[in-house]
């Protein structure tokens, strides 16, 4: 875990944050089960962002091999590209291209499905994870400054949440709110009037990986851990899986029902069932 940490607070890691329509859920504690990580693939070197194309293809960015790798819907894996710096988040746009953030040198590429590649933005400060708010505009988490930005439609950068604690991670709910995993600092929950709840301090360090169901559950991978963990409305923190080694990216897969986590310790990727909660209460 020390070398982990260290790798965060001097070489950097990121988030893959996935933006997917819903509100989050107040859902008592005691509903949901523990669910057992199923390993899918290993052989990835240091993986942390995740996402899925429209074609079920599933792209993994590999910290420390400079590369994207692309697994088909059979299993088949492939490099989509390399010879990149600290490849951290990565999300997919509604056209279906593929943005990957630099940790590294600070900015954040563009690719074709084909693979051709553009520097997208640039003069970031350690972007952790990018994702897409509800109206499509890229968010970043630029970990140094303390900010969730967006990318105007002229190219600038924006600030769309500040004072945060070291984001790594960020999901839009429904309402319009935030959910921001800070690597140091717990999550915040940032209510659409702009205040806040600062929750997670279970977290030993709150990872990249942060996804978000349709109806609108979120989980937060625990990178100083083992867990991956559901937050409540009120910000109380639930375990819905365990015993993973420093599980940093997080993605739901297509079917909606499951995630994918990639582990930082033994550069694998899991599948979680999530657990049905027996009820909720709006």
């Amino acid at each position: 875990m020390s070398n982990l940490t260290r790798v965060l607070t001097i070489g950097g890691l990121a988030l893959a944050a996935a933006v997917i329509t819903g509100s989050i859920k107040a859902i008592a504690a005691e509903q949901a089960a523990v669910s057992t990580p199923v390993k899918q693939w290993d052989g990835f070197n240091a993986p942390v962002g995740m996402a899925y194309d429209a074609a079920g293809n599933l792209y993994v960015a590999e910290w420390s091999a400079g590369r994207v790798s692309r697994i088909d819907r059979d299993g088949h894996r492939a490099t989509f590209a390399e010879g990149l710096s600290g490849p951290s988040g990565l999300a997919i746009g509604r056209d279906g291209s593929i943005y990957v953030a630099s940790y590294s040198r600070d900015e954040i590429y563009r690719f074709t499905p084909e693979g051709e590649r553009r520097v997208h933005v640039t003069g970031l400060a350690t972007p952790a994870g990018i994702g897409f708010d509800r109206a499509g505009r890229l968010l970043i988490a630029n970990r140094r400054t303390n900010h969730i930005l967006t990318v105007t439609d002229d190219g600038k950068l924006r600030p769309v949440i500040d004072g945060l604690r070291t984001p790594v991670a960020a999901v839009q709910t429904g309402d319009g709110g935030y959910v921001v995993a800070n690597i140091a600092g717990g999550v915040t929950i940032v209510r659409p009037d702009g205040s806040r709840i600062e929750a997670g301090e279970a977290f030993a360090a709150p990872g990249p990986g942060i996804a978000q169901t349709g109806d609108g559950r979120v989980f937060v991978v625990d990178y100083g851990g083992t867990t991956i963990q559901e937050i409540l409305a009120t910000g109380t923190p639930r375990v819905i899986a365990d015993g993973l080694r420093s599980p940093v990216g997080l993605v739901l897969a297509p079917d909606g029902a499951t995630l994918l986590t990639a582990t930082w310790g033994d550069g694998a990727i899991y599948r979680v069932a999530i657990p049905r909660p027996q009820a909720s209460v709006e």
